[in-house]
C-alpha cells in the first residue's frame, strides 16, 4: 500500500534569500530532489512541490513562499489537501541551537521562538516532526535576526555540503520512519570512521542513539553508606 508523506523545508523566497543560514532547510529539499529524480518543481500550496518516491512511500516536498513567518498557511493547506495528519509531516528547519554541521530529528515540542515553526503550531499542531539542522549561534540575541538572514560563509561550504549529501544519503530511511538510520547516514558524511583506523564514530548530536544517558536519566546510587564506604577503598 502506498503511503503519503509531507516533507517542508523552511526558507524565504526568492534569489535574495538563497543562500542565507535560514533557508538550509529549502537547502536540504532541493539536494533531495535533485539526487533522487523527484518531479520538477510547481507551483502549489503557496509553495513550491515536488514529488517523488521511495519504495512504497510516496513524499511530497514543499517550500512554502509565503516567508518565514506565514508558513504555516502553505503546510496547512497542503496537509488537508492531501487528507494528511501532523504525524506525517515532517519539518527541514535551521536551529540556532545546535553546533554547525549538527543534525537531530525530535517530534513535538515547543518551536523556541523559530518564526518558521511557531506558524506551524498555529495552523496544524505541535504533533509533527522536525529535522533540526544546526548553524551555531551569534552569542547574542540581538544579533539573531542579522546572523540567520546573511548567507552562510565560504569557511561554511565544506561542513554544509557534508550535511546536505548526508540528508540526501539518509532520505530513503527518512521515509521509511527509522530515523536512527537516517541520522547514522548523514553521520557517515559528516562524522566518518577515521581512515587509519577505522574507529571512529559519530558525535552524539549527530546520532542520539549513541548518545549517552542524560544526567537526569541515569538510575539512583541505591548503595547502603557501608558499601559506599568500602568502595572508596577498593
Amino acid at each position: 500500500m502506498l503511503r503519503m508523506k509531507l516533507w517542508v523545508g523552511l526558507g524565504n523566497p526568492g534569489a535574495k534569500y538563497a543562500g542565507n543560514r535560514h533557508n538550509i532547510g529549502f537547502m536540504a529539499l532541493d539536494r533531495i530532489a535533485s539526487d533522487h529524480g523527484f518531479t520538477p518543481w510547481r507551483r502549489a500550496f503557496q509553495g513550491l512541490s515536488a514529488e517523488g518516491r521511495f519504495g512504497s512511500e510516496k513524499v511530497v516536498l514543499l517550500k512554502p513562499e509565503t516567508f518565514m513567518n506565514l508558513s504555516g498557511q502553505a503546510v496547512g493547506e497542503a496537509l488537508r489537501f492531501y487528507k494528511l495528519t501532523p504525524a506525517d509531516v515532517t519539518v527541514f528547519h535551521d536551529e540556532l541551537d545546535l553546533a554547525p554541521g549538527r543534525i537531530r530529528a525530535k517530534t513535538g515540542g515547543g518551536h523556541a521562538g523559530h518564526n518558521g515553526l511557531r506558524s506551524i503550531h498555529a495552523h496544524i499542531g505541535e504533533a509533527y516532526h522536525r529535522i533540526r539542522l544546526g548553524i551555531g549561534h551569534p552569542g547574542h540575541k540581538d544579533a539573531v535576526s542579522a546572523y540567520v538572514l546573511h548567507d552562510f560563509a565560504k569557511a561554511d561550504q565544506d561542513w554544509l555540503d557534508d550535511l546536505l549529501r548526508g540528508i540526501s544519503d539518509g532520505a530513503a530511511d527518512l521515509a521509511a520512519g527509522d530515523s536512527a538510520r537516517f541520522l547514522n547516514a548523514v553521520a557517515l558524511r559528516t562524522a566518518p570512521p577515521r581512515p587509519s583506523t577505522g574507529t571512529g564514530r559519530p558525535t552524539a548530536e549527530t546520532s542520539p542513539a549513541k548518545a549517552p544517558p542524560d544526567a537526569t536519566e541515569q538510575s539512583p546510587d541505591t548503595r547502603s553508606a557501608l558499601q559506599k564506604l568500602a568502595d572508596r577503598f577498593r
